[in-house]
């Protein structure tokens, strides 16, 4: 706790002051980029993976980057997801998993978390991945290409979950919203993206040069 409140005193005499027009403009209110869903694991800071400023973000986090379908369940998930798209006007959501993700390790084995009746019972909205991977990915031994695996089939899972949402899929009838599923590697600072033309997850900055326009080139004279 020390850490923590010494690090507030840091922030108020060393940070604050110096970025008092950034604070007086969020005291205005808030027009955030995107609405970015990730798990609860403490290696994860989405701000400094994107590295984007507070207010250029919408957070929504959750043991397993978990979005239960439409309905399912009346909570903070389906409130925080309305609002974005509703009243902030996201143009874009991110569902991002991570590497070595002990939500998802859990899924694969039921037994560690057995006592645990909330994570079990939360666990339930990812039914579908651990159905995924126990019929399609039975080839898969190596305990760390399974949890692989299962982190991006997660991510996809959890993108169909979001698509039943009314405003997510209101708003994407009408063009004015884009979903994204990426996974993190934190030990190797790593990102990867979903490709549906490709199926399959690609280093992000590998998407990026193909989307970048080319340079125009300079006729020869």
């Amino acid at each position: 706790m020390q850490k923590l409140l010494d690090g507030i005193h840091q922030f108020q005499r060393e940070i604050f002051d110096n970025q008092r027009s950034l604070f007086d403009r969020l005291a205005r209110g808030q027009q955030p980029l995107a609405l970015f869903i990730t798990c609860s694991d403490s290696r994860i800071d989405p701000n400094l993976l994107t590295q984007t400023e507070p207010g250029e973000l919408f957070i929504m986090r959750n043991a397993g980057n978990i979005i239960p379908p439409y309905g399912a369940v009346i909570g903070g998930e389906a409130a925080t997801i309305e609002y974005a798209v509703a009243v902030l006007k996201v143009k874009d959501i991110i569902v991002c998993g991570h590497s070595m993700c002990g939500a998802m390790d859990g899924l694969l084995h039921p037994k560690q978390i057995e006592e645990l009746s909330a994570v079990k019972g939360w666990l339930q909205h990812a039914e579908a991945t651990a159905r995924i991977i126990k019929e399609n990915y039975g080839h898969i031994y190596e305990e760390k290409a399974r949890l692989t695996a299962t982190v991006e089939e997660n991510v996809l899972v959890q993108l169909e979950n979001l698509r039943t949402h009314p405003a997510v899929a209101a708003a994407g009838s009408r063009g004015d919203l884009k979903l994204h599923g990426w996974t993190y590697k934190f030990e190797t600072g790593q990102v990867f993206a979903y490709e549906p033309g490709e199926g399959q997850f690609l280093p992000i900055q590998q998407l990026a040069d193909i989307a970048r326009p080319a340079p125009e080139r300079t006729p020869a004279i």
